[in-house]
């Protein structure tokens, strides 16, 4: 190799050479001058074409060796030359691959000059080409072999880029290049890779294809779903109308019934029939037969007691003597003998005859006729009282029948008489019963399938607004009331709606049997036991009542507020009617307690005398108006009357202060209560309040605890120990 740097062995090739280098690796063009090769831009993005052309087969080309042989032999004048150094003639040719190819598998020996590589600088490393210059990884036989077929810079290469810098000459600077590199992926790897791809697509179109089905199937489910939802819903509908219809008729079918059977008592209990006083008219009550026959009856019985009293009288004159005074009866023998000689002879002053004497019974015979006339009289007592338990029962049955009569009339004369529907939900029957301003109705509820009672409140047309407004607002209150409380032995408030301006409804649980106050109107008391277990189921009710935040006074305890769910006695109750209840917040409810802001209403024969005191200031309550209403109850239930004022209208008792005269309670001899019951009625009506009892002291109460029992014998209460409930 002949020395020397190499620029200088640049310089030194042919124009020819140095042209076609040039073109390759600046990218000029044949006939370019130095200034145009200058360009930036242009040159790096030739030179970069140039070099993926040189490294990829066209250093192997053979038209590039031919052009160039017969170049330097026809000595042909450079087309292209740098201003700054003429080409020296010493400089040797580059060796080209071909040939030394070519000369070393013929065994000679190259006299070219150095490579072509020789003459860059290349940040690869070791002055080798520029395509070996790159990484391991960027280069791929299969490339290079496509390359020698294809024109300069036709190679697009992948995204990898290398910066290379070259310094040819003085006016050749750094120039950095970037260009595109092929990626390590042989074609069989994309080959794969297109194929994983290409089955990827597929399965991505597969399961688009499963999830379009599967849409499609899970609409047209919804479609039938729908379809069955439409269908179970007409079907609901028809049964709710089947249901209605076969409701109605079996209501009007009990209506029919009853006024037949209402009919039928008028005859036999008696009726209501208008008369006239003066200018106006009262109803008066007319018996029917039953009480007209007990009534011939009891004459019948009583004319034959006088019958027998008369005969025990005459008996009683035809008694014998007694054999042990022998004077006596010596005397009554012969004085009718002398009555008769009289009248006899003629003797005698009065013209008439006079009737003899009765003859004188002997001893056995007065004995026989006198136990007869007991026998006879012990008999009609005996028809006398079954004739007043006959007369007792049908007062009871023809209070049953005044009930009736008024439920019917009041139901003829109701605007809701033909099983309306309320809200779309409510379907009414028939007419429970009438109060001032409410209707109660029993109610079939078409949503929850179950029996409700619905009160419907009518305001008074000709009220004043502000008047309807306070009334609603205390409908509300109660309700409000009402709607929080869940509890076994108080009735459940359901719902709450208006119908218009003037009339909103309530609906409550339904009870079949009827209050206490109706029970005790047709059987007048009951025993010591049930009223007891009456009292603790209500005690029971208003220990919850005061455990709840706030608390809640009832205020109107009274038998009439009681439902017996049975309707006996013996079973389970409930307590309704929250309308006068006070609430005991924290703003309105302190130690004395609370305001009583409503004196005047409730029941006066259960309220206790506080409610009673008249005032600057109003007075002050506490659940202990409760406390004493349960007492007044109880004595009511155990003597089938009331403590106080029993036969007094609320306005005499009023008037009379019989209530704030009720200092202590007075039990009567029949029937007979149990010491401990009467000292429990103490308690709850104590006069003053201080004494008196709470609802927690109550619930706690020794009489109430279900470990004590009642002796039949003493009528003591005793531990449970030998008797278990």
């Amino acid at each position: 190799e002949v020395g020397g740097s190499p620029m200088e062995e640049l310089h030194s090739l042919d124009p020819r050479r140095q042209e076609l280098l040039e073109a390759r690796f600046m990218g000029g063009v044949s006939g370019n001058t130095v200034g145009s090769t200058g360009s930036t831009s242009g040159g790096a993005k030739g030179l970069a074409n140039e070099c993926s052309n040189n490294s990829y087969g066209s250093l192997g080309s053979s038209s590039d060796k031919e052009s160039e042989n017969s170049d330097m032999k026809r000595g042909s004048s450079p087309a292209y030359s740098t201003p700054e150094k003429k080409p020296s003639e010493s400089s040797r040719g580059r060796k080209r691959k071909a040939d030394t190819h070519s000369e070393s598998s013929q065994g000679k020996t190259s006299t070219r000059g150095p490579k072509i590589s020789d003459y860059f600088d290349f940040h690869g490393g070791n002055g080798s080409s520029p395509v070996r210059a790159l990484p391991q990884v960027l280069r791929s036989p299969q490339n290079s072999h496509h390359g020698a077929h294809s024109a300069p810079g036709s190679i697009t290469l992948s995204s990898y880029s290398s910066h290379i810098y070259f310094s040819c000459s003085s006016h050749v600077k750094h120039l950095p290049l970037t260009f595109s590199t092929q990626t390590e992926l042989t074609g069989l790897k994309l080959a794969a890779l297109e194929s994983n791809k290409s089955l990827d697509l597929e399965k991505k179109e597969g399961r688009i294809d499963d999830l379009l089905r599967a849409n499609c199937d899970l609409r047209r489910q919804i479609d039938e779903q729908q379809k069955l939802l439409e269908k179970y819903k007409e079907r609901l509908n028809k049964c709710i109308t089947m249901s209605k219809k076969l409701l109605i008729e079996k209501s009007t079918q009990e209506k029919q019934s009853c006024r037949e059977k209402s009919m039928q008592d008028r005859l036999r209990l008696g009726h209501f029939t208008t008369v006239r006083h003066g200018a106006s008219y009262t109803e008066q009550w007319t018996d029917g037969y039953a009480f007209q026959n007990l009534v011939k009856q009891q004459e019948g019985i009583n004319q034959q007691r006088e019958e027998i009293e008369r005969q025990r009288k005459l008996l009683a004159k035809r008694k014998p003597p007694n054999p042990s005074s022998p004077s006596l009866s010596l005397a009554t023998t012969s004085e009718p003998k002398q009555r008769k000689t009289k009248v006899v002879n003629g003797n005698d002053p009065d013209p008439f005859l006079k009737p003899s004497l009765p003859q004188m019974l002997t001893l056995a015979e007065y004995h026989e006729q006198e136990e007869i006339f007991k026998l006879r009289l012990g008999h009609l007592k005996k028809e006398e009282a079954e004739i007043q338990a006959e007369l007792e029962r049908l007062e009871r049955v023809r209070n049953l029948h005044i009930r009736e009569l008024k439920r019917i009339n009041n139901e003829d004369s109701s605007s809701f008489k033909d099983h309306p529907t309320l809200n779309e939900r409510y379907l009414l029957l028939y007419l429970l019963g009438r109060g001032g301003f409410s209707e109660v109705y029993k109610a079939f509820d078409l949503f929850e399938q179950r029996y409700a009672a619905v009160k419907i409140h009518q305001l008074n047309k000709n009220w004043r607004e502000e008047k309807k407004e306070n009334y609603h607002k205390h409908a509300c209150r109660e309700y409000r009331i009402h709607k929080q409380l869940d509890h076994p032995r108080i009735v459940k408030l359901y719902d709450y709606f208006s119908l218009d301006t003037d009339t909103f409804c309530t609906v409550l649980e339904f009870c079949e049997g009827n209050d206490l106050d109706f029970y005790l109107k047709q059987n007048k008391l009951m025993s010591e036991k049930e009223a007891r277990s009456i009292v603790m189921q209500i005690v029971n009710a208003l220990r919850y009542l005061n455990e709840i935040k706030p608390p809640i006074i009832h205020y109107d305890l009274k038998p009439g507020n009681i439902l017996l769910v049975d309707g006996t006695a013996c079973g389970e109750i409930k307590i309704t009617d929250f309308g006068l209840s006070k609430i005991m917040d924290d703003d309105n409810y302190g130690v004395d307690g609370m305001d009583l802001t409503s004196q005047g209403a409730g029941t006066y024969w259960y309220l206790p005398p506080e409610c009673f005191v008249v005032g600057k200031e109003p007075p002050k309550i506490s659940n202990k108006v409760d406390v004493w209403s349960v007492g007044v109850i109880f004595f009511q239930c155990l003597y089938g009357r009331k403590p106080f004022g029993h036969n007094q209208s609320q306005q005499d008792i009023l008037q009379e202060n019989t209530i704030l005269k009720a200092t202590e309670v007075q039990f009567p001899a029949k029937p007979q209560a149990s010491t401990e019951a009467k000292a429990f009625i103490r308690r709850c009506l104590a006069y003053r309040k201080e004494d008196r009892f709470d609802v927690h002291q109550l619930g706690t109460d020794t009489y109430l605890l279900p470990h004590m029992r009642r002796s039949n014998s003493s009528g003591s209460l005793q531990p449970a120990s030998s008797i278990s409930y």
